[in-house]
């Protein structure tokens, strides 16, 4: 049985404007799985279901939900106040289900079910308050070159919205609390050198048109859009990794869409050595106290 049997209502439009539909989405995720799965593979998944399209009413969902198929790998994790079970991404046969059900985007953890308390990858979600990516470039860049001091590898994508995200490969071992620490440290130093540009305020009033560093992706439980994730927007945009030399104010997120991912994947792999590239916790951890 092929993978277009198994989406029901094939034909539901999921975004009006452009025309695009449900298998559409299915035929995307299935195209680009080569790409998305060493991002999904062994990691928790929240699943952010719109079952009829980008306009349409959408809910959170951590609990894995009935009408998965037999099998779907699933990962018991327990919080303060509950246990769940996660859907656990990996294979092609979950994504293309999970789209069936609704899901646009894939939203991992920064751990793998085999040791989730000890994430594998510190993140920065860079949010312009003024909305315009080129803000996120410009503050994108400012990070680049305080991890290039520091020694730190980074790699950028597009968030697949107005933002930018900035990724550091890690050697798994420090839990959640500590990267989270560096990720919280390095955002306040950063930012405190240039107020007119950053900030790491956590209210709306507070930032103005500054760009928000959010280091709260790195927490215990929080989740980050994949790279290749679809995202709920108009153009049906996805998160696109990018070469720093990519990153300019004068890119436009949406230019990496559903109609057009095949010409964006056919060049090389601008993430080709992400997982080669993983640092040491130690470094890491010692790159805190040289800021």
């Amino acid at each position: 049985m092929t993978f277009e049997k198994l989406i029901t209502h094939p034909d539901k439009v999921f975004w009006r404007d452009e025309g695009y539909t449900k298998l559409d989405l299915a035929r995307f995720y299935d195209a680009i799985f080569v790409k998305l799965k060493p991002y999904v593979r062994d990691r928790m998944l929240s699943l952010e279901r719109c079952p009829d399209g980008m306009r349409g009413s959408c809910f959170y969902q951590k609990e894995a939900p009935k009408g998965l198929p037999v099998g779907t790998p699933t990962e018991l994790i327990q919080h303060q106040n509950r246990a769940v079970h996660y859907v656990v991404g990996g294979s092609r046969e979950t994504q293309i289900a999970l789209v069936n059900l609704g899901c646009i985007a894939v939203h991992v953890w920064g751990s793998r079910a085999g040791n989730p308390h000890q994430p594998d990858w510190v993140v920065f979600d860079i949010d312009p308050g003024s909305g315009e990516f080129a803000d996120a470039a410009k503050a994108g860049l400012l990070v680049k070159e305080a991890l290039d001091l520091l020694g730190l590898t980074s790699f950028p994508k597009t968030s697949g919205s107005r933002g930018l995200h900035v990724f550091l490969p890690l050697r798994a071992g420090p839990g959640f609390d500590e990267v989270l620490s560096f990720a919280e440290e390095f955002g306040k130093r950063l930012a405190a050198a240039h107020p007119d540009i950053l900030t790491t305020e956590q209210r709306l009033k507070a930032r103005k048109d500054r760009v928000y560093l959010d280091p709260f992706r790195n927490a215990f439980g929080a989740t980050v859009v994949a790279p290749y994730a679809v995202r709920r927007r108009e153009k049906a945009p996805f998160s696109m990794p990018l070469l720093w030399a990519d990153v300019k104010p004068s890119l436009i997120p949406s230019s990496f869409n559903l109609g057009n991912f095949e010409k964006h994947l056919q060049g090389p792999d601008p993430w080709h050595d992400f997982f080669a590239r993983r640092q040491s916790s130690g470094k890491v951890m010692k790159a805190l106290h040289r800021i």
